[in-house]
């Protein structure tokens, strides 16, 4: 399985209350000269209508290691990197209970980095498939190892409750219904807040939706990679995040010479203009891109600055800026 999603990728650091909403671009905040880029830039947005986060958030699943099979991060440099990342206003991070590497866990580098947690931060995490300790995938959790999954990650997280919990889904699973409802039983519970789904169809989404609440949706998703634009309009319709997984296409920025174009035109990098260019396409868009690089972690941030123009836009959406 790849790093987070369903197509085979290699990984590097850069490489599911409803309101109605038309689709329609968003205007980017402009950069006051002389200011560090702040994650809230291009704006903020209510997850399940009473979270509010920046639109530019942070995904955990590479500090334990660069791919599933290793080798192992540097710890010290992932607290760092997460640090960082809420100095420069980061208040959405996307973990997962398989997100690990042999002992090396993204929840623990978490809780070591930022517990106590800081007022108003955003931690979710995914449930699902399991992964041995040797890191080789099991089929998708029952709802009994659904629960024990919640249970492991508010311990290994220090918290109560947790914000936001996606079911993931592999691509051979079929109806979503009964493990949905084991953790729609723990949002009764007050174990978790709201509830998501990720790698799913439409038609998952709306099977999850009959059963409880959808408050985000985590798919593979980038300006290069658009095969979930249904899941995108529903989402944007019915006011559901689309947190997109891969924003930067998974096996690195493609070299596409339309991104090229862009990002010459701004004196911006292509990897900003993707990120500007998801964050242009919905309100409902909350990209995570994920680094254990400080130095990509600052230039993500920064593409919350790029403001881009109807004509970029009209380059980049074209047939041959997809795949």
């Amino acid at each position: 399985m790849p790093m987070n999603g369903p197509t085979p990728t290699t990984s590097t650091d850069h490489a599911p209350h409803a309101t109605d909403h038309a689709p329609h671009p968003t205007v980017l905040a402009p950069h006051p000269a002389g200011r560090t880029p702040h994650a809230a830039d291009a704006g903020r947005f209510d997850l399940g209508g009473d979270l509010s986060v920046a639109r530019m958030g942070f995904g955990a699943m590479r500090l334990p290691a660069p791919d599933w099979h290793g080798p192992a991060g540097d710890p010290d440099r992932a607290v760092a990197v997460l640090r960082r990342a809420v100095e420069l206003g980061t208040d959405h991070i996307d973990t997962a209970w398989f997100y690990f590497f042999r002992d090396l866990r993204a929840n623990a580098l978490i809780r070591r980095a930022l517990h106590p947690y800081p007022d108003g931060l955003v931690i979710a995490t995914k449930v699902g498939p399991g992964r041995t300790y040797d890191g080789d995938w099991l089929p998708s959790a029952g709802p009994e190892e659904l629960t024990a999954a919640v249970h492991r990650d508010l311990r290994e997280l220090g918290r109560d409750h947790l914000d936001l919990v996606y079911l993931r889904a592999l691509p051979e699973d079929g109806p979503v219904s009964e493990r949905f409802g084991a953790l729609a039983k723990l949002r009764d519970q007050g174990l978790i807040r709201h509830l998501g789904v990720s790698n799913m169809s439409a038609g998952q989404l709306a099977e999850a939706r009959r059963i409880a609440p959808v408050a985000a949706v985590q798919n593979h998703f980038s300006l290069s990679h658009r095969k979930s634009d249904d899941v995108l309009d529903v989402c944007t319709r019915d006011g559901i995040a689309f947190v997109p997984f891969f924003p930067l296409g998974g096996l690195g920025v493609p070299d596409l010479a339309a991104l090229r174009t862009v990002a010459d035109r701004h004196a911006a990098t292509p990897a900003q203009v993707m990120l500007a260019g998801l964050l242009a396409l919905t309100p409902v868009m909350l990209p995570i891109p994920g680094t254990s690089s400080p130095a990509h972690l600052e230039e993500n941030v920064a593409a919350t600055t790029l403001r881009l123009a109807p004509e970029d836009l009209a380059v980049l959406t074209t047939p041959s800026a997809t795949v």
